[in-house]
């Protein structure tokens, strides 16, 4: 009974959440274009994945930094590359991590980096696009589509500067990218979760 309560709560979280990003406009003029740096204390990368039918882990990487070239003009024509520090999985468990940094996975020694360049943005809304990137893992490069929410611009007084606030989610097969051991006992389709905040400090 318990579990029932909390995906009917979960579920009409979720349809609250829906109606309000369906209602939610943003100027994304607000913030002024240049080149945006992300801001460590908000930015998250998580993916999840399905272990052998029982639940869907989250993990995330610690470290990762991300340039925006940020085009309030024409968002369409902004860029983003990102760079990933790949030992800084983080399961929350320090045996899972040790293997996840060794051969059968992320192979960090030799592969120290996780990158992602985008390579086109088409708008799908006010506030909403499609990006298409290259991600590299382990020297293995993959073409990965995100849908792209833009939740916020302005000139932030806090920040001392101008910010822009993104979600994003998308999928990926781990096996296309070299770390597919266990597949397909463990799940090999991956949810992305992506939630960043960019600043671009003023001159």
């Amino acid at each position: 009974m318990r579990n029932l309560v909390i995906a009917a709560v979960g579920a009409s979280f979720l349809t609250t959440m829906s109606a309000i990003a369906a209602d939610h406009s943003v100027d994304v003029s607000a913030a002024e274009s240049g080149t945006y740096a992300s801001d460590p204390g908000h930015a998250y990368i998580t993916f999840s994945y399905l272990h052998q039918g029982y639940s869907k882990p989250f993990l995330r990487w610690r470290k990762w930094d991300a340039t925006l070239d940020w085009d309030a003009d024409d968002p369409s024509k902004s860029t983003v590359s990102v760079e990933i520090d790949a030992s800084s999985i983080d399961s929350g468990v320090d045996k899972f991590d040790a293997h996840l940094r060794s051969a059968d996975f992320f192979e960090v020694d030799k592969y120290p980096k996780i990158t992602f360049v985008s390579t086109s943005l088409e708008k799908t809304g006010n506030a909403t696009g499609v990006m298409t990137g290259d991600l590299i893992v382990k020297g293995k490069t993959t073409p990965v589509t995100l849908d792209v929410t833009l939740n916020k611009a302005a000139d932030d007084a806090f920040a001392k500067g101008h910010k822009l606030g993104f979600s994003a989610r998308g999928k990926v097969k781990r096996s296309d990218l070299g770390v597919g051991k266990y597949a397909p006992a463990v799940g090999d389709d991956v949810d992305l979760v992506i939630e960043v905040e960019f600043v671009k400090p003023k001159a």
